[in-house]
């Protein structure tokens, strides 16, 4: 059989990337990485409003034409018998929640000069938080009307989803509602692109954005129904008509490369283009995931990711951010968590509050603090944080939650302060495990990937500690891009990849570096009396029914340090 390779697209929240991977071996041959140009880091902010997040749909486009020339660049310097002929697949993945409003043909309105200096025509990027009180909204109906629509995404619909946004687009830009004629998520946008039918009433939908966050189930035959949208805004029950019926798993047919973007791309045309799904799902795919398996992508945010077999008995798990069949694995319950700030919170606090004593750039100073924090005994620094700059995603889901540093005195280092920004979000982790662990889905091992887990030995050596189990480190930098290819190869068919199942496809090409990290005895037992008081923060600040005292915080905080110290 000739060499077969598949192509990824992952589009994040800055940049995107791409990578070509051998199907036979795994082997990564050609990957790059282009920054969006646009806005702040690809961000279109608004002064006015710290909750808005857009993104310009064309630098999806102008992007994914860099990362995959550099790539079949790469791959052809790397292996002068390479040819992008061998490519089968192209699977994509972006962040999710991300639609974009779209006019009849599927264009996207912030690419039409009438609304091109009009946020509310962009890609409305999941960290945009402006829906907020329509959030509430969905919640509040939901609980009275339809109960079964909150349980099977944790009891709380969240402002980083779909409905919340296109209603508050409705109501903050309703020249922009108006004149979308339906929207689509960035995931289904990019291999409806490639295919070239963007048609919103014809391209296909995945079950991964539809499922986890357009309320989409079979159990009540697709999107909420009217009834239901029409109680939050009459106009949300006509759009329903323009958005779809079904939503299929990654695993399925997109459509195949159309020839203007084979041209484009130089590829050649006809090439397997998979249904798209979010970066995270797909990162857990390229991790390996299998029952029993936890899949923590670390980045700017991160997501926890598990799998369940679909004959499975899984109960609803309050505070998830859902529960979709087929959104991870074709086969499988996808079970969703995550954190709405991890390396955003050490992006903040490096680039606005970390002194030149540590180091001059951005690197020096991760740096000078990774090596100062390293030298120090938990709880040493008597410090205890909140990792809620972004929100709490999960197991709370508010967005109106912010972050916390306790135990501050006139003595306090920054290195100090960065210690205890990791250990929040170590906590933050821990409790998200205890929630899915208390529901019955069994956690036989941790696989971490993304930049964090392979950069930074000190969080994922805290991340043991707290957590008490052993940590592993998928062996692709690329996760995302390459759980995405897997679904490329996938939908290729058995007959041009060679391969029966997804499974199949981890087994050649998935697998874990030799770093592992295991939990030390004596920071566990630290770690234990300090979680103790992060649950008793996390629950006086995050449920209205919470009753205690926190009186004791301050003073048994400053007794474990005295005691490390």
């Amino acid at each position: 059989m000739s060499k077969r390779y598949a192509l990824g697209l992952d589009f994040g929240t800055n940049s995107c990337r791409s990578l070509i991977v051998d199907l036979d071996d795994g082997r990564e041959c050609g990957t790059h990485v282009s920054d969006y140009p646009s806005g702040e880091q690809g961000i279109l902010l608004d002064e006015r409003d710290p909750n808005c997040a857009r993104q310009n749909p064309q630098d999806y486009l102008d992007g994914m034409v860099e990362i995959v020339g550099e790539a079949l660049r790469a791959a052809q310097a790397a292996d002068s018998g390479f040819a992008a002929e061998e490519i089968i697949g192209i699977g994509v993945d972006t962040t999710g929640s991300t639609p974009l409003p779209v006019d009849k043909a599927g264009t996207p309105l912030g690419l039409l000069p009438e609304f091109k200096d009009d946020l509310g025509a962009m890609a409305w990027l999941w960290k945009d938080h402006t829906g907020l009180s329509e959030a509430e909204e969905i919640t509040a109906a939901a609980k009275k009307m339809r109960p079964e629509y909150l349980a099977k995404c944790g009891g709380t619909y969240s402002s980083e989803w779909f409905w919340s946004k296109v209603l508050h687009c409705k109501r903050s830009a309703p020249e922009v509602f108006a004149a979308a004629h339906s929207w689509v998520e960035h995931c289904d946008y990019v291999p409806a692109v490639l295919a070239g039918d963007t048609n919103p009433a014809t391209l296909l939908r995945g079950i991964c954005a539809a499922g986890h966050k357009a309320m989409y189930s079979r159990s009540w035959n697709g999107l909420p129904d009217k009834e239901f949208l029409s109680s939050l805004d009459p106009d949300l029950a006509n759009l329903r008509d323009r958005l779809y019926d079904k939503a299929v798993p990654a695993d399925q047919l997109a459509g195949t490369l159309c020839e203007a973007w084979a041209s484009k791309l130089g590829l050649k045309p006809g090439i397997a283009i998979a249904v798209g799904a979010f970066d995270a799902h797909m990162g857990a795919v390229g991790s390996g995931i299998a029952e029993g398996t936890l899949v923590k992508i670390l980045g700017t945010s991160t997501c926890d990711m598990m799998v369940m077999p679909e004959e499975a008995a899984l109960a609803d798990i309050p505070g998830v951010c859902g529960i979709v069949n087929g959104s991870i694995l074709p086969d499988c319950f996808g079970i969703e968590a995550g954190q709405s700030a991890v390396g955003d919170i050490f992006l903040w606090f490096v680039n606005h509050l970390v002194p030149d004593s540590y180091g001059t750039t951005q690197t020096e100073k991760f740096e000078g603090l990774e090596t100062a924090a390293g030298k120090q005994k938990p709880g040493a620094h008597g410090l205890l944080a909140l990792d809620w700059n972004n929100g709490n995603r999960t197991i709370l889901t508010d967005s109106r939650l912010t972050g916390l540093i306790l135990g501050q005195t006139l003595h306090t280092q920054a290195h100090e302060i960065y210690r205890a920004l990791i250990e929040s979000t170590a906590f933050g982790a821990l409790t998200i495990i205890n929630r899915i662990s208390e529901y019955g889905v069994p956690i036989n091992q941790f696989v971490n990937c993304g930049g964090l887990a392979q950069k930074n030995p000190l969080l994922m050596q805290i991340y043991s500690d707290v957590t008490g189990l052993p940590m592993k480190v998928a062996r692709s930098e690329q996760t995302c891009a390459l759980g995405a290819a897997i679904f490329g190869a996938a939908a290729a068919g058995s007959e041009t990849s060679g391969y029966q199942s997804i499974r199949e496809i981890q087994d050649a090409v998935c697998g874990v570096s030799a770093d592992e990290y295991h939990p030390n005895p004596e920071s566990e037992g630290v770690y234990k009396e300090i979680y103790a008081m992060y649950k008793t923060l996390h629950d006086a600040f995050g449920t209205a029914k919470w009753s205690g005292s926190i009186y004791h915080v301050m003073k048994d905080l400053l007794a474990i340090r005295e005691r490390q110290r």
